[in-house]
């Protein structure tokens, strides 16, 4: 994992899937498949119920400043990238370990399966011991991996979560719906 800045809070190596119609794996997970579109989906499916934290929003509305500085537009929060997000920094912090891969083995992918995100492209970010949503967004801009995901403007949607056991564990999901 690369460190950030000399101490104990660092972020993980950036997740974002690019997959051709036979997936392979990338060290920056990140993935794109071409998948036929998902039937139209209604707008209760692709924005926020309005229950998200203030902490949570923070980290969204440094991720759009961000974005908007380079030219895209502002992701919109997803109830199901949400999910997934949580439950992945949950299990992080109940297991004492920051990855992309799931105590289960799940990946990025398998995780937005299982919450029924349907998506044609993904990225993750993670990181553990930034206390503050400002915190850990400077260190994930001050690398190249993480930074790549929050600028990557192919990505119309974000999910996020934190967990303060042990940590605190972040994720942030990106996802483009099919």
């Amino acid at each position: 994992s690369p460190t950030v800045k000399p101490s104990t809070a660092r972020p993980s190596p950036s997740a974002s899937r690019t997959a051709p119609p036979k997936p392979s794996r990338t060290t920056a997970p990140s993935r794109q498949l071409d998948r036929a579109p998902a039937p139209s989906r209604s707008t209760a499916t692709t924005t926020t119920t309005g229950r998200i934290s203030a902490e949570l929003q923070e980290v969204v509305d440094l991720v759009n400043k961000e974005r908007a500085k380079a030219g895209c537009k502002a992701l919109s929060i997803d109830d199901k990238l949400m999910k997934a997000a949580q439950a992945h920094s949950q299990d992080q912090a109940d297991h004492k370990t920051m990855s992309h891969d799931g105590s289960d083995g799940s990946d990025v992918g398998d995780r937005l399966d299982r919450v029924g995100y349907a998506w044609r492209a993904y990225g993750e970010n993670v990181a553990w011991n930034q206390q503050t949503p400002a915190a850990v967004m400077d260190a994930w801009m001050n690398s190249p991996g993480h930074r790549a995901n929050i600028l990557n403007c192919s990505f119309t949607e974000i999910g996020v979560g934190v967990a303060r056991s042990n940590g605190p564990y972040w994720t942030q999901d990106f996802g483009t719906p099919r």
